[in-house]
């Protein structure tokens, strides 16, 4: 429920629908006010979000890394970020996430921001929530203490926020099956931001091997779609935020960095404005936009794109500017296309796929010569149920496509059961390279089952 609506006396109904039977016992599509249009197609959908914390990395509620951003997060950069986005989209929503500390530190700063978010949501129609274990929840606790957290954090949200306010997303980084299905089953909150699509060997945690659309998680891991309804969690997976898809097959690590390979480059600041500058770093994010709101929304029928600016970045990035310019272009370029909270966007998306059958996501990109995007190279992406493939060539030589990954998820996968940084999931052939069986193969050599499996999805690769 909005708390604007609860407190202009509207009795809104949830966006729970009561469950059914069919379609492996998922909800029933929610009521449809709380979205512009029904459907996915034909629309091209922004989500922007932000995190407001106390240190870099709150790996437990006592535990840091990283170091105290305090004096980053003040009411003025609070301010100046949104003040950026409505500038470039006036009347646009967004999703704030504030960290365990964030909420609970009595220290009179943060009480303002406490105090201030709220009024966005009055104002914008923002969505507030709950951010655990800043990005990487599942690489410090037990799954019992994140559901704790996750429990005693969205309550806290909800104190705050006054008025019956419930959110309507959770934002995670990464999060743990078991947890987007705590979150679902107990919370009643079916959309989380609980996967960065492609990211392995940056920051905490690597979770590499998910495709990068919404779909369900499986009970077995949060990277693989659900393949039945045993196997299916009723919560709406996001990625964190759009990346180039030729910078994104690079690992991260000491050596990209030298070359300036960032993994991450797309839309997202600080491996694209802070790396590149602000003139590049724009042309990177509106040629990133351009993959999914032109070439993918061909092959789709529909696009997204997302972005997360932590509220650290303002003084350390800085260029808000370039937010600014970047929103309004969206909207000189693609008039027609929408910025809705995350919950919004993932929600349309449930009410439209009760299951991953159907879900059949395409891509195709060539470099933008900027960073570890080679200009000379184009990369086609399949994502669906059973499997995701990425094939690459050299368009420049005219050179055949090669199969980079291979990711299936028809086999069996696994969480980890200890606290580690690796929640990947890579069988097949990975886009990264870094395993000996991960070289750059064409598809008539692949294992016959392979091909089969292929082939008889996309008969048109034969």
């Amino acid at each position: 429920m909005r708390r604007r609506d609860f407190m202009r006396g509207i009795a809104g109904a949830p966006l729970l629908g009561l469950a059914t039977d069919a379609g492996w016992g998922v909800n029933e599509p929610a009521n449809q006010e709380e979205v512009s249009k029904n459907g996915l197609a034909g629309r091209r959908f922004l989500t922007f979000n932000s995190v407001i914390r106390v240190n870099q990395i709150e790996v437990t509620r006592t535990q840091n890394e990283g170091f105290d951003e305090y004096d980053r997060h003040t009411p003025e950069n609070v301010q100046a970020l949104r003040q950026a986005l409505a500038e470039g989209w006036p009347g646009a929503p967004m999703t704030w996430a504030f960290s365990w500390r964030a909420l609970h530190d009595a220290r009179e700063r943060y009480a303002t921001l406490r105090r201030l978010v709220p009024e966005f949501h009055d104002r914008y129609g923002d969505d507030v929530t709950f951010i655990p274990g800043a990005f990487f929840a599942n690489a410090y606790n037990t799954r019992e203490q994140v559901n704790r957290d996750l429990h005693e954090g969205l309550a806290r949200v909800s104190e705050i926020m006054g008025g019956g306010f419930r959110p309507k997303s959770l934002i995670a980084g990464f999060l743990a099956g078991d947890n987007q299905q705590y979150l679902a089953e107990e919370e009643g909150i079916h959309v989380c931001q609980g996967n960065i699509w492609s990211q392995y060997a940056v920051d905490n945690q690597d979770g590499e091997g998910s495709i990068c659309y919404p779909y369900y998680p499986s009970r077995e891991h949060f990277c693989k779609p659900a393949q039945s309804r045993g196997d299916h969690i009723d919560c709406v997976n996001l990625d964190g935020w759009t990346m180039d898809f030729l910078a994104a097959r690079r690992p991260g690590g000491e050596e990209s960095r030298k070359r300036r390979q960032y993994s991450r480059m797309g839309v997202g600041p600080i491996e694209t404005i802070g790396q590149f500058g602000p003139e590049t770093g724009l042309r990177q994010m509106l040629a990133t936009t351009a993959a999914h709101f032109d070439t993918g929304f061909d092959l789709n029928r529909w696009a997204w794109v997302t972005n997360c600016w932590e509220l650290s970045l303002v003084p350390q990035v800085g260029h808000l500017e370039i937010l600014t310019a970047w929103v309004r272009a969206i909207r000189e370029r693609w008039p027609s296309a929408e910025c809705l909270t995350l919950g919004d966007f993932g929600q349309i998306w449930r009410n439209e796929h009760r299951t991953n059958d159907d879900i059949n996501y395409r891509f195709r990109q060539r470099g933008t010569g900027i960073g570890g995007s080679d200009a000379n190279l184009e990369i086609r992406w399949f994502m669906n149920k059973q499997f995701r493939l990425a094939l690459l060539r050299d368009w420049r030589r005219d050179q055949p496509e090669e199969v980079i990954d291979f990711t299936r998820y028809d086999l069996p996968a696994q969480e980890p059961q200890e606290l580690t940084r690796n929640w990947s999931l890579m069988n097949r052939l990975n886009q990264k390279g870094i395993r000996p069986q991960d070289r750059p193969t064409p598809l008539a050599e692949l294992p016959e089952e392979d091909r089969r499996i292929i082939l008889d999805r996309y008969p048109g690769l034969g």
